[in-house]
């Protein structure tokens, strides 16, 4: 049963599951937990007791694997919906002990033979028992070769201890000095030596004791596909209930929005009061009596209550739930004419033209008194007016202002320039606009423009040639006339995303590791404050002017983080249109509820390991051709990554 009903919410994250002990009853084990509320059970399909070397040579063929019962106690539904094996927790590829190792690597395979017979849509797989897990990752490498499209879990406990920590100093009870310990370490030896597997990902066991905020960050640009709270986590309210601590809560959130499972392992630890279930909660006689039949019930009515507590997604978030994480090629404005359906999305953006319509009434101001208002006419260029948005929001700012205005709008999509006739037509704006179906690079204004309007830029601000276009079409403008916009700045980030990375890999080739993305990004950690990379200003009369740009940045990221893996690059802009009207995508400045631009994603070709306190340093640059521009990049501290996009070879845009 979900845990509730939230807004736009339709991912895993509303299911929970609960960790059980082996019983060769798989029936009542999954009706048990069904019918206390849980949506799926971590169940183990092998009896712990069993070891391969114990069963004798002579009978070995002949021999019944002690499993969870046969594949036809459930229905292929059931195990594929409600199940997830467990892996035997003895198993310890990477012991000392020749036996264990052996029996540990046949049990493994054999387990996982049997989930996937099962059709298991995945398996919790132990933690590794020792630092060293090289045994272990190559046995499930192989498995990973040929398996179907089952995920496995690795189960990692949420832990890093630093320095400073009372625990690290002091050592444990029996005295021992405890060098501190950071678990994602651990799952990123594993998973190098994996490869980044798709199919490999975590299960993370979250303890009464949390690591800082800033290290638990990291683990939302992996992939966790599933977090194990213990009873023993929980506190106890002043009605005697289980509830979480603050952080515990926050964290949870955390795990609901980017669709991570919660799975209850554990015992029921509190004593509730007796009789006060159905008052306490205020629930039916019915949800009693299941609560009654679930040990554990409580502690899962209290999961469901912080997923019922969230915030539902706003709208423009729920309009955004497809584009997560999809990966777009960026536009190509000057090379293609767009379509019809992306005209239409841009121009649903009415908080984008709210921007502009401001910029522009404080532009027509500032260049007309009130005392000229009635006698002089000012001249805009819309360039690049697509189907007329713009050139909509220039007429209401100058009727607003008082204003008389006298408007080109200059399109070079034919196409557009269709509609642009019909809505001149029908709006009546015969005498006021004149449309000029053209690229703006080879027309030939009649007259100077007192304000020029675009809306050239990109994801990246420049990533669109908003600079070339617009130090072309400056010729239009007059010595002191206005360009909205009158400068951009790009900005970029580290991120850690997994989702991402073995996205861009699963084409298996060079040319996608060399292409930056558009991209609605969700599941990421940004490692860093974003910083300020090229900045574009109009109009631009500097005698030398270039377009050309190089910028090398260093990420500082504090050493309570630990360490990390930068998967690539996030990218953002933010302009100016007019004085003190802005207008971009940049995280702390974002224009709020615009949807036109998503960031864009710089790709590395091999995610760079990062040791903790360790400075990032990154290159970019903005190269200039004859018939193209392109970026460039590359890391170089903490080690060196190839220079990406040699010569635009792989994503370029075309002039």
């Amino acid at each position: 049963m979900p845990l509730g009903d939230n807004l736009g919410d339709k991912s895993d994250s509303r299911y929970c599951g609960v960790e059980t002990e082996f019983s060769d009853d798989m029936p009542h084990v999954l009706s048990y937990n069904i019918n206390g509320g849980f949506d799926f059970v971590v169940a183990p399909l092998m009896e712990p007791g069993y070891r391969p070397s114990m069963v004798n040579s002579a009978n070995r063929e002949s021999s019944v694997l002690p499993f969870a019962g046969s594949d036809l106690v459930l229905s292929p539904a059931q195990w594929s919906s409600h199940v997830v094996g467990k892996i035997s927790s003895w198993i310890d590829l990477d012991s000392d002990d020749d036996v264990l190792r052996e029996d540990s690597e046949i049990a493994l395979k054999q387990e996982l033979a049997w989930a996937s017979h099962l059709s298991l849509q995945a398996c919790l797989l132990p933690t590794p028992k020792g630092k060293s897990c090289a045994n272990y990752a190559r046995c499930v490498n192989q498995i990973l070769e040929n398996l179907n499209n089952m995920q496995l879990w690795l189960r990692i406990p949420l832990v890093k201890s630093d320095d400073n920590d009372d625990d690290s100093v002091n050592g444990t009870s029996d005295g021992m000095v405890v060098e501190p310990t950071d678990s994602w370490e651990l799952w990123n030896s594993f998973r190098e030596l994996c490869e980044h597997h798709s199919q490999l990902s975590v299960a993370l066991d979250v303890l009464s004791s949390l690591p800082s905020v800033n290290s638990l960050g990291r683990w939302f640009g992996e992939p966790v596909k599933a977090a194990i709270v213990h009873t023993d986590s929980f506190l106890t309210n002043a009605r005697g209930y289980p509830c979480l601590s603050k952080r515990h809560q926050k964290l949870l959130s955390g795990f609901f929005y980017y669709s991570i499972q919660i799975v209850l392992s554990g015992k029921a630890v509190h004593n509730l009061p007796v009789g006060s279930s159905a008052s306490a909660s205020g629930q039916t006689d019915n949800y009693t009596q299941q609560a009654q039949r679930h040990e554990i019930r409580s502690y899962l009515d209290y999961v469901g209550y912080l997923y019922q507590k969230m915030e539902p997604l706003p709208e423009q978030e729920r309009f955004e739930l497809g584009y997560r994480d999809f990966l777009q090629s960026p536009l190509q404005p000057l090379m293609d004419n767009l379509e019809a359906q992306t005209y239409e999305t841009f121009e649903k953006d009415s908080v984008k033209y709210i921007q502009y319509q401001r910029a522009v009434s404080k532009a027509l101001v500032d260049r007309i008194p009130d005392e000229n208002a009635s006698t002089t006419t000012v001249v805009l260029m819309v360039v690049g007016a697509g189907r007329g948005p713009l050139v909509r929001a220039s007429l209401q700012a100058a009727e607003e202002t008082g204003r008389k205005l006298k408007v080109y709008a200059v399109e070079k999509n034919p196409n557009a320039v269709v509609t642009l006739h019909s809505l001149v037509k029908l709006e009546g704006w015969e005498n006021m606009v004149t449309i000029i179906s053209c690229d703006m690079r080879c027309w030939e204004a009649p007259e100077k423009a007192d304000i020029l309007v675009s809306e050239l830029l990109g994801s990246f601000g420049d990533n669109e040639l908003s600079p070339e276009c617009l130090d072309g079409a400056q010729r239009f403008l007059k010595p002191d006339g206005i360009s909205i916009p009158s400068s951009y700045t790009s900005f970029i980030q580290p991120v850690t995303t997994s989702k991402l990375y073995n996205d861009v890999k699963l084409h298996k080739d060079l040319l996608h590791f060399e292409t930056a993305y558009v991209v609605k990004l969700h599941r990421l950690a940004k490692l860093s404050p974003s910083q300020a990379v090229f900045t574009f200003t109009h109009p631009n009369y500097s005698p030398d002017k270039s377009n050309q740009r190089y910028k090398k940045l260093r990420f500082e990221i504090p050493i309570e983080t630990g360490s990390f893996i930068v998967h690539g690059f996030a990218g953002y802009f933010d302009a100016v249109l007019y004085k003190d009207v802005h207008l971009g995508i940049e995280p702390t400045t974002a224009t709020p509820n615009m949807f036109s631009w998503f960031p864009i994603f710089f790709p590395l070709r091999s995610p760079v390991y990062v040791k903790a306190g360790s400075p990032l340093d990154f290159h970019i640059w903005r190269c200039c051709g004859s018939t193209k521009v392109w970026y460039e990049w590359c890391v170089t501290s903490p080690t060196a990554s190839p220079i990406h996009n040699c010569n635009g070879r792989s994503y370029w845009v075309g002039l």
